[in-house]
């Protein structure tokens, strides 16, 4: 496969989102000739990651290593031991190997950011990994019956229907190098990921919404395959698409890349004892916004329903390619 033309050789490809989704797709986009750029949420306050934001003081690490972990280039041995997590241990029980590791990096090189950069050296990265900002923000939703709920993951656990999120400090700054890689990208790519507590949070932040908005990029929405108890319950494509819109203003996206295979009904029952269905696909409701819709069969299932990556990854590497060609 060659290259499409460019300043680096290759197209730069900014990757939004968070959680197992993203991961799952950076797996499969780190394998073609691309410059990837993946801008990860500050939001998180759960587990792991929710202690050590609030003992030292750091950013959340947990997106941050796991996409680190999808774009590093080693051997699965050490992928595994970053993503390793200690199940004994007063203290210890819970944490995971590669958070542990990136809040010794802040330590030793005096920087988040700057230790983030080191490991992706260590663990030979294929692309820059950046937090959305510099300062771990405050995730908050406001509920349809007027109540709020503090806490990324508290959210989707309040048994209740979301009217919108927002963050606190509304005005936190956006990470600089996160928006000179938005304002340089020839492609920006936001999902898969949790809608609310993934995805958002880093929309949220005022510059890099704005950054985007004002990017000639060709922007792609990458949906969820299935809702998300306590989130996404009973949405179908346009609902997470009026959800962003709702939230930022105003239509971003070029492309919808969604799932259109069929998903095995003993699959659906698994997924229906946790109150999780298959994302329909309203086509008409999709198009008439002025969406272009890419639809395949994109998952694959094992012991989870995941994203087929290669057949994702080849989708949004011909739509770029093509994307460039126009724009020579």
């Amino acid at each position: 496969m060659t290259a499409i033309p460019g300043e680096t050789g290759k197209p730069r490809i900014v990757v939004i989102g968070g959680g197992t989704g993203l991961s799952v797709m950076l797996r499969g986009l780190k394998q073609k000739p691309v410059d990837i750029t993946a801008i990860v949420t500050v939001a998180d306050d759960g587990g792991s990651s929710g202690i050590l934001r609030a003992e030292l003081e750091m950013l959340p690490p947990g997106d941050i290593r796991n996409v680190l972990t999808a774009l590093a280039d080693v051997e699965p041995l050490l992928g595994q031991l970053l993503e390793y997590r200690f199940h004994k241990g007063q203290g210890l029980a819970g944490h995971s190997l590669g958070n542990l590791i990136l809040a010794a990096m802040q330590d030793i090189t005096g920087d988040f950011v700057t230790g983030v950069g080191e490991l992706s050296r260590v663990f030979a990265v294929r692309g820059r990994v950046l937090p959305a900002a510099d300062l771990a923000i405050v995730l908050k939703a406001e509920m349809t019956d007027g109540s709020i709920v503090e806490g990324e993951s508290k959210i989707p656990k309040a048994g209740k229907t979301i009217k919108r999120v927002f963050i606190e400090p509304g005005n936190v700054s956006a990470l600089p190098e996160a928006v000179e890689a938005l304002r340089r990208a020839d492609a920006i790519l936001i999902g898969p990921g949790s809608l609310y507590t993934s995805i958002l949070p880093n929309l949220l932040v005022p510059e890099i919404t704005k950054t985007i908005v004002a990017s000639s990029a060709l922007k792609i929405f990458i949906c969820n395959v299935m809702t998300q108890p306590g989130e996404t319950d009973g949405y179908a494509v346009s609902d997470h698409l009026r959800a962003l819109r709702d939230h930022i203003g105003q239509d971003l996206f070029d492309y919808v890349i969604v799932n259109n295979g069929e998903i095995p009904p003993q699959v659906q029952s698994k997924y229906a004892q946790k109150g999780a269905k298959a994302v329909h696909l309203d086509m008409d409701e999709v198009t008439k916004r002025g969406y272009k819709v890419i639809a395949d069969q994109l998952v694959l299932f094992r012991t989870y329903l995941r994203h087929d990556a290669e057949k994702l990854s080849q989708h949004i590497y011909q739509l770029v390619e093509n994307w460039m060609i126009k724009k020579r």
